[in-house]
Order: C-alpha cells, then sequence, then structure tokens
C-alpha cells in the first residue's frame, strides 16, 4: 500500500474502492481531495461515467470535515445537492 492510499484510507468514510476512484480523478491526497472540493470530486467522478450515488458526495464531504456521512447536517447535504445541480444545469446550458 502506497502512502498515498494509506492517507486516504485514514480518512473517515473512505475504502479501498472510493480511494481507487479518487485516483482515477486525480485525488490522490487529502491536499488534493480539499482542494478539488468534494462537489468537484464528485462531478468528475460522475463525468468519468462511474456510478455513484448522493452518499458518495457526503462519504467525501465527510471525509473532508472528518464526520461520518450520516451525521452531516441535514442543511449541509442539501447545500451540496444544490451545488450539484447548479453545476450540472450550468454545463448543460453551455453544451
Amino acid at each position: 500500500m502506497t502512502s498515498n492510499n494509506s492517507e486516504l484510507l485514514g480518512l473517515k468514510n473512505l475504502g479501498m474502492a472510493s480511494v481507487n476512484i479518487l485516483h482515477a480523478i486525480g485525488v490522490n491526497s487529502y491536499d488534493d481531495l480539499n482542494k478539488m472540493g468534494a462537489v468537484e470530486a464528485y462531478l468528475r467522478i460522475k463525468n468519468r461515467g462511474i456510478h455513484v450515488s448522493k452518499v458518495m458526495l457526503y462519504a467525501l464531504q465527510g471525509a473532508l470535515m472528518d464526520v461520518h456521512w450520516n451525521d452531516l447536517p441535514p442543511d449541509l447535504k442539501n447545500q451540496l445537492l444544490d451545488e450539484v445541480e447548479q453545476a450540472n444545469n450550468a454545463a448543460s446550458s453551455s453544451a
């Protein structure tokens, strides 16, 4: 296991499958994920054709905050979903 794997695997909510997905979008460390943000990382995952649910979005945000995804406040979950929807709308209107 590389140090990048162990760093990401040490974050809440992330298992080996999630870490592999993150590597596929260029996220190799906490800093990479933090710079990209949960919403952008989620969108990049979806844009690669990888099927993930909104739980992945919550898991990424929880990993950044060191909180189990299910313990994120409902208003934060709604905000994340709104940001995803806004990004999707912007992408489809520019296409």
